[in-house]
C-alpha cells in the first residue's frame, strides 16, 4: 500500500508539474518602451555647449538593440516634443529643408511603431511637421487634433500594432493648451479638443477591435494630486489623470510634456488598475512596460500582468552603429553652429537676470526694440543658467541667448495694462520681504520653509522664462510692499512722460502674446479672445533668426545693462542676493 501511495503521489506531482510547464510555455511577454520630450537630443553631443552628453537617443539605441538581441518582443513608442531644443533639429527644420530630416532618419532607423505629437512639434510649423508625418515609417498620433474642414483627426487617432500574435492599440492625444502658447499660423486649420471627451469617443471603436492591450500615448503631464483633474476640462495642460480616471479601457498610459518621471499604478472609475509611465525628457530615461500574457482556460481571453520601470540611459554607451550612421549630419551641424557671427566685448550670463537688470536680457530687449520700433520691450531669461563668453560669438550662442522658436509681436497696450503686466511678472518672481533675512526670490520650499535642494542647489518655484522685465521705461520694484502694489513706473527712459491711459506699442514674444504665462490675461486683465486684435505685426520667422542677423551685422557687440529698473530696498536686496545666488548656483559671484 505504501508503494502504491508513493506512485500515486508521484503521478499527481508529475501531472501538476506538466500543467505548470504547459502554462509557462503558453505565457508570452512583451516590452513597450517610450521615449518622450527628446528636444532634439538625438546624438550624444550638445551642439550648444560643444561637449559630449552622457544621455541621448544614441544611448537609448544601445538598450533597445540589447533587448531585441535577446529576442524580446519590443514595441517602441515616442511621445513628442522632439523638434525643438538642440540645433541638430533646428538645422533640418529651417536651414536645410531639402535633405532628409535627421529626426525622421534616426527614428525610422530605430524602428519606432508609433509616435504622438507634442506642442513643440506644432511650434515648428506646418511645413515641418507635415513633412515629417510623411517621412516617418510610423503614424503620428493625436486624436484630439481635429481638421476644422473635415471634422476628422488631422493626424492618426490610434493605431493597432501587431507582433508575435499580440495586438496592442495605441491612442494618441496632445495637450489642448497649444492655443494658449502658439500663433494660430502654426496650427492653421487644426482645432485642439478636450482630451478626456476625445478619449471617450474613440475608446468604444478601439475595444470593438478586441486588442490584447490598450495603450495611451499622451503628450500631457500626470498630476494625480490635483483632485480637479478627475473632472477634466478642455484647458487641462496636464490632464493624464483625468483621462485615466474617467475613461476605462486603458491598460497602460505613457505620458510626457511635463518632463517629470512617473512609474505607478492608478485605479480608475471602474475600479481597474492603469499603469502610468513617463520617461521625463531629453533622452535621459526610457519608460518601460513589461506585459505578460497567459490564456484563461475558461474565458479564452488573454490575462495580462503589467509592470513598469524607468531605465537610466546614461548607463549605456552610445550605439556605435547609430553614431556612425549619422556622423555626416553631425559634422554638418557642428560646422553650422561653429560659424562665428560677431565678437563680444564682454561675458554675459543669465544668472544676473534674477536680481536686477542684466546685460543678458537687456541684449534681447535692445534687439526687440530695434526690430519693432516699439516704445517698450518685455523679455525674460529663457534659459536658467547659461553664459556667452567674451570673444567670438557663434551661432551656437544664439541658442543660449534665445532658447525657443518664438515669433516677435508688436502689440498695443495701455499704460495701465503695462503696469499690471509688470506687477504680475514680479509676483511670479519675487517674494514680499519684511526684513533682510527674508527670501527675495520665490524658491521651492519644504514643509520646514527651507529651500528644497537638488544636488545641493535650490530650485526656483516658477520658470525663469516667465520672469519678464521691461526696457524703454524707468521703474522701481519695491519688494517690501504687497503683490500688486510694487511697481512704480517713473517715465520713459528717453524722458517722455508715461501715461496710464495712453496706448503704447510693446515688443513681446509670441508665446507671451498668445497668453502664455498669464501675463496678459491674469496680469493685464485682457480677455484671451481679445489678444489677437492687439497684435499690430509679427515677424515671419522665429526671433532667434532676427537676433542672429542683428548681431551678425555688427562686427563687435558691447553688451551692457540698461539700468532702467531696480529692486528696493537696495540694502535688503544686496544681502538677499549674496545668499540666494549661492543657493541657486552653488558659488558666489
Amino acid at each position: 500500500m505504501k508503494c502504491r501511495s508513493i506512485k500515486i503521489a508521484t503521478i499527481i506531482f508529475l501531472f501538476i508539474l506538466s500543467l505548470l510547464s504547459c502554462r509557462k510555455s503558453e505565457e508570452l511577454s512583451i516590452i513597450i518602451l517610450e521615449t518622450t520630450d527628446l528636444h532634439g537630443v538625438i546624438l550624444p553631443y550638445d551642439f550648444i555647449e560643444m561637449e559630449k552628453l552622457d544621455a541621448s537617443l544614441a544611448n537609448s539605441a544601445s538598450y533597445i538593440k540589447s533587448l531585441r538581441e535577446k529576442k524580446a518582443e519590443v514595441f517602441l513608442l515616442d511621445n513628442g516634443d522632439n523638434l525643438q531644443g538642440q540645433p541638430e533639429v533646428y538645422y533640418y527644420n529651417f536651414i536645410d529643408t531639402v535633405s532628409p530630416h535627421l529626426l525622421s532618419e534616426a527614428m525610422n532607423w530605430l524602428g519606432f511603431d508609433a509616435g504622438s505629437v507634442g506642442n513643440h512639434d506644432i511650434e515648428a510649423g506646418h511645413k515641418v511637421y507635415d513633412r515629417l508625418s510623411k517621412d516617418y515609417n510610423f503614424p503620428l498620433l493625436a486624436a484630439n487634433a481635429v481638421d476644422i474642414k473635415t471634422g476628422k483627426p488631422y493626424f492618426t487617432p490610434y493605431v493597432i500594432v501587431q507582433k508575435n500574435n499580440i495586438r496592442i492599440a495605441v491612442m494618441g492625444l496632445i495637450t489642448p493648451q497649444i492655443t494658449e502658447w502658439l500663433p494660430e499660423e502654426l496650427y492653421s486649420g487644426i482645432e485642439f479638443r478636450d482630451m478626456t471627451e476625445t478619449a471617450k469617443i474613440w475608446m468604444p471603436e478601439i475595444l470593438r477591435q478586441k486588442p490584447d492591450l490598450v495603450v495611451g500615448l499622451f503628450h500631457s503631464g500626470y498630476e494625480k494630486e490635483n483632485e480637479n483633474q478627475r473632472q477634466g476640462s478642455h484647458s487641462d495642460e496636464n490632464g493624464t489623470a483625468a483621462i485615466a480616471f474617467n475613461v476605462p479601457g486603458f491598460d497602460i498610459i505613457f505620458c510626457g510634456h511635463d518632463h517629470k518621471l512617473a512609474n505607478e499604478k492608478f485605479v480608475n472609475s471602474a475600479g481597474d488598475t492603469v499603469l502610468i509611465l513617463n520617461g521625463g525628457s531629453r533622452s535621459e530615461n526610457l519608460a518601460q512596460a513589461t506585459v505578460t500574457f497567459s490564456p484563461n482556460k475558461i474565458t479564452g481571453k488573454k490575462q495580462k500582468i503589467c509592470s513598469g520601470k524607468l531605465i537610466e540611459v546614461k548607463d549605456f554607451e552610445p550605439d556605435l552603429e547609430f553614431v556612425n550612421k549619422f556622423k555626416p549630419q553631425s559634422e554638418t551641424v557642428i560646422n553650422y553652429v561653429n560659424k562665428v557671427i560677431s565678437n563680444s566685448a564682454a561675458t554675459i550670463s543669465s544668472r544676473d537676470a534674477y536680481f536686477g537688470p542684466s546685460a543678458f536680457v537687456d541684449m534681447i530687449h535692445s534687439i526687440q526694440l530695434e526690430i519693432t520700433g516699439a516704445d517698450i520691450s518685455f523679455a525674460a531669461p529663457l534659459s536658467f543658467d547659461v553664459k556667452i563668453a567674451r570673444g567670438p560669438v557663434k551661432v551656437a550662442d544664439m541658442f543660449k541667448l534665445y532658447r525657443f522658436e518664438n515669433m516677435l509681436y508688436t502689440m498695443n497696450l495701455t499704460g495701465e495694462e503695462i503696469n499690471k503686466y509688470l506687477e504680475y511678472s514680479y509676483s511670479e518672481w519675487l517674494n514680499t520681504m519684511k526684513e533682510p533675512g527674508d527670501f527675495l526670490l520665490r524658491l521651492r520650499l519644504g514643509k520646514d520653509r527651507k529651500p528644497v535642494l537638488n544636488n545641493g542647489k535650490a530650485w526656483l518655484l516658477n520658470q525663469p522664462y516667465n520672469f519678464d522685465s521691461a526696457a524703454g521705461i524707468d521703474y522701481i520694484v519695491d519688494v517690501s510692499k504687497p503683490e500688486g502694489k510694487r511697481v512704480t513706473i517713473k517715465s520713459f527712459s528717453d524722458g517722455r512722460p508715461f501715461e496710464k491711459q495712453k496706448i503704447y506699442k510693446v515688443a513681446v514674444n509670441s508665446y507671451r502674446g498668445n497668453g502664455g504665462g498669464g501675463h496678459f490675461t491674469e496680469g493685464a486683465g485682457i480677455r484671451k479672445e481679445e489678444l489677437r486684435s492687439r497684435v499690430v505685426s509679427s515677424t515671419d520667422r522665429d526671433l532667434r533668426y532676427y537676433i542672429l542677423k542683428s548681431i551678425e551685422a555688427k562686427k563687435t557687440i558691447y553688451p551692457a545693462t540698461l539700468n532702467n529698473w531696480k529692486i528696493i530696498p537696495e540694502n535688503w536686496v544686496k544681502v538677499a542676493e549674496g545668499r540666494e545666488y549661492v543657493l541657486l548656483f552653488g558659488s558666489s559671484k
